[in-house]
């Protein structure tokens, strides 16, 4: 039977708000200084004013040129649209003339005056050939990401690299709309060819009714924690999704998507209810059920790895604790004996013992004193010099845990797979006999010795393994010591699961052989300008760069110039200091003191009037839903949520019902609408004439920084962590800030460091606000951040807490130490450019990758920063990053107003971490969510 293509899109895609439409396609709004600016003519445009005849037609053509430099489109007007405008020109260039016809010029003109701005500016026209190839994009995009906003703005790229005078917004919403369209229908003619009808009847039993939850409801749910109940249904829900995910396995890659594309497949299912997908085309449903099985098992076994290393961890930790305690008990008794030994030796210079007195009678009085056991272990540590041994301890503590750890570890390392570099083949080895074993069900007492390898157990380990009291290996420290070598290899990298996204190799996340064959096209297609240039070329550029502010930089120190540098002598020591004066503002303006004070649901429903953001809540069931969208309902929820306060407190404290406030809450307010609406307000906003008003330097400068916040549910997410949480468990929001604007956020685990979704939350902002400059503290600074950011076209510009031990660590150079002679700031060693020359192809391959989403990029930035990871690859990576950041460096050193900008985009990033504390003051500010 032939496949029943889905008809293209009838309803234009809501792309863009009618202020982002505005801010791209509206004509410009000038201001006197930019009206001086763009109307201005360089020599060529005179030349090309002086081929028109009238006055009219010359002013016209000033206007189009102008306009055209600050959007790269062509507009059509009326003179006396542009009254303003038309004045500066006339009185800039024409001597004040005076123009009685105020109407549009012909069509001929205008289209004449527009190939000559295309000519001067080495555009072209928007033609069928432009079409095809902007089509062309947009299929491809599509195949990356299936999110209209991602593709419209590859498309927008790609026409300023192209030099193409791009089409109206309508045009582009077809073209994405059509993409999209096509998409879909190839994906689903390849689902339909590869399905057979044993996999369509695993498929629809998903779907099925049954006397319970659907079976989807239930692979749906996450874990709650690292519970040993917990960890088992996870694995029973393994055991649901494996024939489907070996299905999905097999079948993906025809459909040559990304990764990405993949999860947002998968994340359909989560949005959508099982009523919803049984409406939709039941081939799209079989497609974004085979993503979910496949992104599911993936992620469940994330979670399985996560709680190996968690429990193997918290095990060690325990044992370590409880060997301190008896260690220092250990200590403080035989302190104790030691005093009570004195005594005994007394004894033998007591004279009122006779010398004929028995000297069992002399024990006797010995062993009152201190009994024979203590004695004994005090004379052997007089006399050996003994010392207590604190490994020791901790392995008998460890054997007294051995019930516990095998229950939570051995379900796990009986489902999952894991493979290693060849270093670690011994290991791998003894995970799987320990895992033949346990399937057995035979005891690891009753296998002989010579089972297990020992190849990867250090020699000052063994002796541990094998204790005094037993003639060989213990089995329970054998299969800790597994568990634990396991869990630092997986941790570092060494180890991994390809069933995973967070602990698959490197390699696995990065873009296949087969794809990167055509290595040219992909660089292409990404538009990342430094990886397209010859690396000889372009480190030759940065070499160019680096010494000579090497050299400004100390000229500037040794004339005084820098004011701020200052050399403190202790002794031959020299060290320096960057005291900058911190800005003197208050918190809030005396201004805002003025101003009434309004309730937040007043302001929500205002900014709504403006921008329509409550419109972004659409019901799960999109056209098929009954219930409609009440405002004043979903304003009561996202209130109560984003005070803490809860749903069931809102319903008593206001007119609307719990039974309104939670229906409402989860068919309109999830992930997807959230982001959505958030975008809606960013891009209002930001469309606002003040917006501008509070950019750094002329930048764009956002800053990033995590929040901590404790939880009072348990999720899979959430953490320990003592300094924050106490005893309690937490999570991080990750804030992406802007002009005092929060523009994107993740929601990471306490434990994960910040650096590695500094990339990714820049990368996978959805608003229209595009950074240039980015700032982290400290913590969002890792081994690659400088090379990554640099090479998508973002500067990063971190605040380092001791900026002199950074610089005297972390600054690099193209020669030697020895050659910058006695130079206050000279680098540490020499750069390694051969080894990025090297490996220039496979760096290329690493940027290729996150470009094209093949997998999270927090995950791949994780990898390449950790420190484990030392391969020829990465050092060249790291290598390329100590060029970016040296240049960093001494720009951090030689600009008090980059100190400051710096300064002054991280305290907007914690006005708006105070802000949220404030509103969220409900439950003493305890998060009471499950998701994100």
């Amino acid at each position: 039977m032939a496949v029943q293509p889905l008809r293209p899109i009838q309803k234009r895609l809501r792309i863009l708000g009618q202020d982002e439409i505005e801010a791209l396609y509206g004509r410009p709004r000038f201001t006197p200084e930019e009206r001086a600016e763009y109307f201005a003519l360089a020599a060529p445009e005179i030349e090309l004013l002086q081929s028109l005849r009238s006055v009219k037609s010359q002013a016209y053509f000033v206007l189009q040129l102008g306009y055209f430099k600050v959007k790269r489109r062509f507009f059509i007007f009326d003179l006396h649209e542009v009254k303003d405008d038309l004045a500066h020109v006339l009185a800039r260039h024409f001597d004040d003339a005076i123009l009685d016809d105020l109407s549009a010029i012909d069509k001929d003109t205008r289209v004449k005056q527009q190939r000559l701005i295309r000519q001067r500016f080495a555009y072209r026209s928007w033609d069928a050939i432009a079409r095809r190839k902007v089509a062309a994009k947009a299929r491809q995009a599509a195949k990356i990401s299936a999110k209209p906003i991602y593709i419209f703005r590859q498309l927008v790229n790609y026409l300023n690299e192209q030099r193409i005078v791009g089409p109206g917004y309508s045009a582009m919403q077809d073209m994405i709309g059509k993409a999209l369209t096509e998409e879909q229908n190839r994906l689903i003619a390849i689902v339909r060819r590869h399905l057979k009808p044993f996999d369509l009847q695993a498929l629809q039993q998903l779907l099925a009714d049954t006397p319970g939850l659907y079976e989807i409801t239930q692979l749906k749910r996450e874990p709650r924690d690292f519970s040993v109940s917990e960890i088992k249904r996870e694995i029973q829900r393994g055991e649901q999704l494996h024939h489907l995910y070996w299905l999905a396995q097999a079948l993906l890659p025809a459909l040559e998507i990304s990764n990405e594309s993949i999860k947002y497949y998968a994340s359909l299912v989560g949005y959508y209810s099982v009523h919803r997908l049984k409406q939709l085309n039941e081939w799209s449903v079989y497609l974004y059920l085979l993503c979910f099985a496949y992104h599911r098992y993936q992620r469940l076994h994330d979670n399985l790895i996560r709680c190996l290393i968690y429990n193997t961890r918290r095990f060690y930790d325990e044992a370590q604790a409880l060997a301190k305690e008896r260690l220092s008990n250990l200590r403080s008794e035989s302190n104790k004996n030691l005093r009570k030994a004195g005594r005994v030796l007394k004894l033998f210079t007591d004279e009122a013992f006779a010398e004929q007195t028995p000297f069992a009678t002399v024990q006797a009085r010995a062993f009152a004193i201190l009994e024979r056991n203590k004695l004994a272990l005090v004379a052997e540590q007089i006399a050996t010099h003994a010392q207590f041994d604190e490994t020791a301890l901790r392995w008998e503590e460890i054997d007294r845990l051995a019930r516990q750890f095998k229950l939570h570890l051995r379900p796990i390392l009986q489902s999952i797979d894991l493979e290693a570099i060849s270093a670690q083949a011994s290991l791998i080895t003894a995970f799987e006999v320990l895992k033949t074993a346990f399937g057995k069900g035979r005891p690891l007492g009753q296998y002989r010795e010579a089972v297990f390898p020992v190849e990867f157990i250090p020699k000052t380990t063994q002796r541990y393994l094998s204790p005094p009291e037993q003639t060989k290996l213990s089995p329970d420290r054998y299969e800790f010591f597994v568990y634990r070598q396991l869990s630092n290899g997986l941790e570092a990298g060494d180890i991994f699961c390809r069933d995973s996204v967070g602990f698959r190799s490197l390699e696995d996340d990065l873009v296949d052989n087969e794809r990167w064959q055509n290595k040219d096209q992909l660089l292409s297609d990404t538009g990342l300008g430094h990886l397209q240039q010859p690396i000889r070329e372009h480190l030759a550029e940065l070499r160019e760069q680096l010494e000579s502010r090497i050299s400004e930089v100390n000229q500037r120190i040794a004339a005084g110039e820098n004011e701020h540098f200052q050399i403190k002598q202790r002794g031959r020591q020299k060290r320096w200091s960057l005291p900058y004066p911190r800005s003197g503002e208050s918190v809030n303006h005396p201004f805002f003191d003025t101003l009434a004070q309004v309730d937040i649901g007043s302001v929500l429903h205002f900014v709504h009037q403006q921008c329509g953001f409550l419109d972004a809540f659409e019901h799960v069931l999109g056209r098929y839903a009954k219930q409609q969208a009440d405002n004043r309902i979903i304003v009561a929820c996202l209130i109560a949520w984003a005070t803490n306060m809860g749903l069931g407190r809102m319903g008593e404290v206001s007119d609307i019902r719990y039974q309104q406030l939670a229906r409402s809450s989860d068919n309109f307010i999830r992930l997807e609408t959230l982001k959505a609406a958030n975008d809606e307000i960013s891009n209002a906003t930001a469309a606002q004439p003040i917006f501008h008003h509070y950019d750094i330097n002329e930048s764009l400068h956002s800053s990033s920084d995590g929040q901590k916040f404790e939880t009072q549910i348990d999720t899979i997410i959430a953490r320990h962590s003592p300094k924050y949480f106490g005893l309690k468990k937490g999570v991080v929001s990750y804030s992406l800030v802007l002009n005092h604007i929060p523009i994107n956020a993740e929601v990471i685990g306490a434990n994960e460091h910040e650096s590695h979704h500094v990339f990714d939350i820049l990368y996978n902002n959805t608003t229209d606000i595009q950074p240039e400059v980015h700032s982290t503290d400290t913590h969002g600074t890792n081994q690659v951040n400088f090379a990554i950011l640099y090479l998508f076209g973002y500067r990063f510009a971190p605040r380092y807490k001791d900026i002199y031990e950074t610089v005297k660590e972390g600054l690099y150079g193209f020669q030697h130490p020895s050659q910058y002679g006695d130079a206050i700031i000279k680098p540490v060693r020499k750069l390694n450019d051969d080894l990025v020359v090297d490996e220039w192809d496979n760096i290329q391959r690493i940027m290729v990758s996150l470009a094209l989403k093949t997998t999270t990029q927090s995950i791949i930035v994780g990898k390449l920063s950790a420190h484990a990871r030392k391969n020829r690859t990465r050092r060249a990576l790291w290598e390329y990053d100590n060029i970016i950041r040296s240049l960093y460096l001494l720009d951090y050193i030689d600009s008090l107003p980059l100190r400051q900008n710096v300064q002054r985009a991280l305290n907007r990033g914690e006005s708006y971490h105070k802000l949220r504390r404030a509103v969220s003051y409900a439950n003493f500010g305890k998060l009471r969510f499950r998701t994100e």
